[in-house]
């Protein structure tokens, strides 16, 4: 063997025996060196493919009935929506597309925000009492009548806000109302249709609010189609005041201009579109 016909000089110098270099020997030759990896990788070398089946042909999807699986799609389109919700896009959609006359169209301009904002702020201080505070107050009232005193000794008169439609009307009518606040969503319309000219023929200033709901919070109600002031505290005057100027040149002193101008008559994206192509070719044609 090679391991055993080595020089005595080496086995004299590292003091090991013919047995020691014979087991390094056989370890060493158990174990595979490592080569370290090209630092570039060769540029002709590809990574090699699978074979395809020849038996296997690529297809066009059809996507015809009873064919490939149809792709995901946005399908909102198709929901079948509740009837509320049907019936009042429907609604909205006639209204922008036929001819509205000015009596009704005069509803889409209400009360700009900042002065609606004020106008709420007013009518939040009168707002009428709840049951429990209804209930404290005629208790109070009947101790103090059964004490000897009359009723308007008992309580303050009270200042609240004035709702209801026949009410609010008769307040009208006798001229009692300082400021009249109508919903433009009532539904119908018909049941306050009248009210803009009747305030502006009794010189009762009014004014139009976005949202029967919002007029409901002021007199603890659902909604509300009106509603009204009759009188209000002394330290409130100077804000109805001016409230009510700002209001009256928003509507009482438009209430002219507002008959003439109908509303509607809104065309659609596609009807607009076919619109401006034939006044493209019109134009086209002329200059021929």
């Amino acid at each position: 063997m090679e391991l055993l016909e080595i020089h005595s000089s080496y086995l004299w110098r590292n003091n090991r025996s013919v047995d020691d270099v014979t087991y390094m020997g056989v370890f060493a030759s158990s174990v595979r060196m490592r080569i370290a990896p090209s630092p570039f990788a060769s540029k002709g070398a590809s990574k090699s493919k699978a074979p395809k089946n020849p038996l296997a042909e690529a297809k066009p999807l059809k996507f015809g009935i009873g064919q490939a699986i149809q792709p995901k799609r946005n399908l909102s389109r198709f929901v079948k929506w509740p009837e509320y919700v049907r019936l009042q896009r429907q609604r909205k959609v006639l209204s922008l597309r036929l001819k509205v006359p000015p009596a009704i169209a005069q509803f889409q301009h209400t009360l700009d925000r900042n002065t609606a904002a004020e106008a709420f702020k007013l009518f939040n201080k009168y707002r009428p009492e709840t049951k429990a505070e209804k209930k404290e107050r005629l208790t109070k009232e009947a101790a103090a009548i059964a004490e000897g005193k009359t009723r308007q000794e008992a309580s303050e008169k009270p200042y609240l806000v004035k709702f209801g439609l026949n009410h609010v009307v008769s307040l009208i009518e006798n001229k009692k109302a300082k400021l009249v606040l109508i919903a433009n969503d009532v539904d119908p319309i018909e049941l306050v249709i009248f009210l803009p000219a009747l305030c502006r023929k009794m010189g009762v200033p009014y004014a139009i609010i976005k949202g029967k709901a919002r007029l409901g919070t002021l007199v603890h109600q659902k909604t509300s189609a009106v509603a009204a002031l009759t009188e209000v505290r002394a330290e409130d005057e100077s804000a109805l005041a001016t409230l009510v100027s700002t209001i009256n040149s928003n509507f009482a002193e438009k209430y002219e201009e507002n008959r003439k101008h109908w509303g509607g008559g809104i065309l659609g994206a596609k009807s607009q579109a076919k619109a401006d192509k034939k006044a493209k070719y019109a134009a086209a044609a002329e200059k021929k």
